[in-house]
């Protein structure tokens, strides 16, 4: 038994194909999808087979499976340039001291 996730729009709730550009009800348009469960955000192609991350809309047998074979670490990482301003922004509060 395949069981499909299901797509909805974050603003009115109205379920929406997959590959929709844009809501056909309000007319918000969709950047990314959002996983209700985990907040994961990503791709409309990621979330094919329900949630990479926390594995929402899967059956517990295939998620187990698929969480051993995508195991990332740093996954939750911040991107370099968050650690590079926060740098920049001691050395300077360090000078003005």
């Amino acid at each position: 038994m395949s069981k499909k996730p299901s797509f909805f729009c974050e603003r009115c709730g109205t379920k929406v194909a997959q590959n929709e550009k844009a809501c056909p009800h309000c007319g918000r348009y969709f950047a990314s999808v959002k996983c209700p469960s985990c907040n994961f955000t990503g791709e409309s192609k990621d979330f094919t087979q329900g949630c990479p991350r926390c594995g929402y809309a899967l059956p517990k047998e295939t998620y187990s499976k698929q969480k051993t074979k995508n195991k990332n670490p740093r996954s939750d990482a911040l991107p370099f340039w968050v650690y590079l301003v926060a740098l920049f922004l001691l050395v300077l509060v360090l000078l003005l001291l």
